[in-house]
């Protein structure tokens, strides 16, 4: 649209404010009528169908009625920023106030702020703003020139990702798989809808693994149920040499053992498999007489063993996750089967789905036998990266003209 029919003509800023404020009012509107029903979006092949009628609209409606002035109006920079904002507003909502089913106030509830996302008023600001910038692109597409490529290349692939993102949700898939050691199962729960999920592949945990920090010394008060600080004031990791510091007490780590059984002697022995308890053993002094013993953290085999000191013990508590690891066979047919390692933010794909190493059983530690893998399935994810790529290569190819003015290259 040209700028002198933006100033001059009837239908503007002020107007597309004016339209902008309605069309999110008369999304209120409607979830103030339904109970806050909101918006569903419908799954596949369904929501396919709808972007393809979206597409058929936008171009039929910019290449037919293309020098129509509320056409020129629809497709206009004003109405575009103008839904931006009113986009913007809703988002706030949905930043500031906790978006889950029934929280909130009565205003809240009933206007759906609490899921502002799949509300009226966002789903009609949205739809209005797809159209909006999908005549621009129309526009610039029709008749093509190469000095549109850069427009092209990055507000497609912003269109692209916004309606694919959006149109997605609907076959997003994402399921927590628990996996016990030595056993297989093909099914994950889907906490949004509650129920279980049948996966295209089956999964056998071969052995959980976990690699922790050194376990922490500490002096434990079991009146007040509170560990005392050293005088360093914190926590502090074991290693052979290190001492501790406490009123009254003085303790050094004369020998550390990571993995250790009680040997046949009475006296902690290094355990090879690594499946044994951490032992460490104390020498100190308490008020000025000598102790020294071990302690440690224990193991299901094995009771955990401290050392009284008055009416406090010195406890030997395990440390955090360093990291943790499943290893598993997918099993994704008669005879396909593949054997790989799940580990934190290290995710293998399989049948369209991605799998992330999420939990273990944390009573358990280091000797957990579950395993918490979620599985993500999201078929539109290709045409959002696709959409991302879109934008990047726009970026570059501004950057580059620009630098080709300025002569830089």
């Amino acid at each position: 649209m040209k700028q002198n029919e933006v100033n001059d003509g009837a239908w503007s800023f002020s107007e597309s404010i004016v339209f902008s404020v309605v069309l999110v009012m008369l999304g209120f509107a409607v979830e103030l009528v339904t109970g806050a029903g909101g918006v569903s979006v419908p799954s596949w092949p369904f929501n396919l169908l709808l972007l393809v009628i979206v597409v058929i609209a936008v171009s039929t409606v910019g290449i037919v009625w293309r020098r129509n002035r509320y056409v020129e109006w629809l497709g206009g920079i004003p109405l575009g920023l103008s839904l931006i904002f009113a986009l913007a507003f809703l988002s706030f909502f949905g930043g500031i106030l906790p978006q889950e089913p029934g929280t909130g106030s009565w205003w809240v509830r009933n206007l759906r702020l609490n899921q502002v996302f799949s509300s009226w008023p966002f789903a009609l600001t949205m739809l209005l703003f797809l159209f909006n910038l999908g005549l621009s692109l129309v526009w610039k597409i029709i008749p093509y020139r190469s000095s549109n490529l850069q427009f092209i290349l990055f507000h497609g692939g912003f269109w692209m990702a916004m309606s694919c993102g959006l149109l997605g949700t609907a076959d997003l898939q994402r399921v927590i798989i628990p996996l016990y050691e030595g056993q297989s199962t093909s099914n994950g729960y889907n906490s949004a809808r509650k129920e279980m999920v049948e996966l295209p592949f089956s999964l056998h945990l071969e052995d959980f693994s976990m690699e922790e920090y050194a376990p922490q010394l500490g002096w434990y008060d079991p009146v007040s149920e509170q560990l005392i600080a050293d005088e360093s004031g914190a926590v502090t990791d074991v290693s052979e040499g290190r001492e501790f510091s406490w009123p009254d007490l003085t303790v050094r780590v004369a020998q550390y053992l990571p993995h250790a059984v009680v040997g046949q002697a009475g006296v902690p022995v290094p355990d090879e498999t690594g499946k044994g308890g951490a032992y460490v053993r104390l020498e100190g002094s308490y008020r000025g007489a000598e102790l020294s013993g071990w302690v440690s953290t224990g193991s299901p085999s094995e009771q955990p063993a401290f050392i009284l000191t008055g009416d406090r013990l010195l406890v030997l508590m395990p440390g955090t996750a360093r990291s943790y690891r499943s290893e598993v066979r997918v099993l994704t047919g008669k005879t396909g089967s593949e054997d790989t390692v799940l580990e934190v933010n290290r995710p293998h794909q399989v049948n369209g789905w991605k799998l992330y190493q999420m939990g273990y059983d944390e009573a358990a530690g280091k000797w957990s036998k579950l395993s918490l893998v979620e599985g993500v399935r999201d078929p539109w994810l290709p045409a959002v990266y696709t959409g991302f790529f879109m934008i990047l290569a726009g970026n570059l190819l501004f950057f580059w003209k620009g630098m080709k003015k300025t002569r830089v290259l």
